[in-house]
Order: structure tokens, then sequence, then C-alpha cells
């Protein structure tokens, strides 16, 4: 009786949690459209100057045109340099970060660098990258990958550094090597870290990648708008920065979903 209770009040739950993710998602829906309607009425009342904000039916118009003349192609480019520039980044910035882990030594000697790297703005850098790598897709990269590296390894390191010390020295008392603490108990214990890593990484690289394409670039998202920008078409700078957005939100949607896989497999384990 009582667990038919219970299943009774979990489903009235359940029902109550699926309803305000439903409201919640029309709210939004709701406010997205009001938001465009009231702008593309402003625009042809002229309330708002479409030359400077440009108005959604152009912006439609623009993408409609873009999709018949390379637009996949943009996107793709983007979308290439930020996956390499991610997965470097990230890849780079765990080994490093567990290098300084292992040697507190070189953990002291390069916290100042990281730090003073850390707030050093990554565009400044820009034009030295470019003279040191070569104008093209291999600057951007390594832009994406300068913005991203530095942030992963000061997120890990602080997260392998906080782990349980009561548990590495009940390990250390049984015996445990390094190598063992790092595998059995640091990596397990920082799997949300690494995780939010990920999720700050992939924004990174994709600001990294845009900034990069501003300085120089053939193609892509960020190309398609400082041209726009350079020949005064607003539709085309305002198009390009809605896909932008679009990009961003898959990229980081795709995170999740990798976050819900990892922690599934880790539960599971």
């Amino acid at each position: 009786m009582r667990d038919n209770k219970i299943s009774v009040e979990r489903k009235k739950y359940l029902k109550k949690v699926t309803r305000n993710k439903i409201i919640i998602f029309i709210t939004q829906i709701l406010l997205l459209v009001t938001f465009i309607a009231a702008w593309e009425i402003c625009a042809n009342a002229n309330i708002i100057d479409s030359f400077i904000t440009s108005k959604p039916s152009r912006i439609l118009d623009t993408f409609m045109n873009l999709s018949q003349n390379g637009l996949l192609e943009h996107i793709g480019v983007t979308c290439f340099e930020t996956i390499i520039g991610f997965l470097s980044g990230t890849i780079l910035g765990i080994i490093v970060a567990i290098i300084l882990w292992w040697s507190n030594f070189l953990s002291k000697v390069a916290e100042p660098f990281l730090v003073v790297l850390n707030s050093l703005p990554k565009v400044a850098l820009g034009p030295v990258i470019i003279i040191w790598v070569g104008a093209g897709m291999p600057a951007i990269i390594v832009m994406a990958l300068s913005i991203s590296l530095i942030v992963t390894i000061l997120e890990i390191l602080n997260g392998f550094l906080n782990t349980d010390k009561e548990k590495i020295k009940m390990a250390k008392t049984f015996g445990a090597n390094k190598f063992q603490i790092l595998t059995k108990i640091v990596i397990p214990a920082n799997i949300s870290t690494f995780i939010n890593s990920l999720k700050v990484n992939i924004g990174l690289s994709l600001v990294g990648v845009i900034s990069g394409e501003f300085l120089v670039s053939k193609a892509g998202l960020g190309y398609l708008i400082v041209y726009g920008g350079q020949v005064f078409k607003l539709d085309l700078v305002m198009a390009s920065v809605i896909i932008l957005g679009i990009v961003a939100a898959v990229m980081y949607k795709s995170v999740v979903l990798l976050e819900k896989l990892i922690t599934k497999t880790h539960i599971i384990n």
C-alpha cells in the first residue's frame, strides 16, 4: 500500500517537472517570436534604422542566398578549426596539468607564468602567431589552442590539487605509488572537472577561431562577419552572427550529451 502511494506521488512529481519544462520551453519560444516580430515591425515603421540594425526578413533572404553560395563551406571551415583547437587545447592542457601535479617543483615554478599568460589578451598575440605559424588555417587553430590551453591547465590542476587529501594519505599508507594514486583516486575524483573544462573550452575555442578569422582568413563565419562589415552589408553580418550562435549552441549541446554519456558510464562502473 505504501509502495503504491509512493509510486503515485512519484508520478505526480514527474508530471509536474515535465509540465514545468514544457512551460519554460513555450515561454522561451514566445519571447523569441515576440522579439523577432517587434524587430521587424519597428524596422518597417522606421522606428529603428534598418540599415544599421537590419531586420529579420532581410536576414532570412541573406541566409537563403548564402545557402546557395557556399554557406556550408564557411560553417564547415569554422567547425573544423574549432574542433581541432578544442581537442588540441584539451589534450595538451590535461597532459601539462598531470605533469605539474606530478612535480610540485615544476608546479611552483610554472604558477606565475600561467597566471600571467591567462591574464594576457590572446588576441594581442594574433600578429605574432601569424608571423610564427604563417597566415591561414594553422594560425587560426593556434589562436584557438592558445586561448583554451592555459584555462584547461589551471582548471584541471586546481581540481587535482583539491582532491580529497585523506584518501590520498590512506592510499599511501597501503603502499600505493604516485601513478596508482593518479589513476585510481585523482582522475576518477575529477570527472566533473574534466567535463566542466570541456564546456568552457568549446566556447573559448570558438572565440579563438573567430578572432583568428577576423585577422586572417579566406573562409569561415568570422570571415563573413568581417567582409560584411567592410562592405556595409549589415544583413550579412547579422545572418553570420545568428548562424554562429546556432553553431555555438550545437557544439555546447554535443558536450552536454557527452557529459551524460560519461556520467552514465561512470555510474554503471
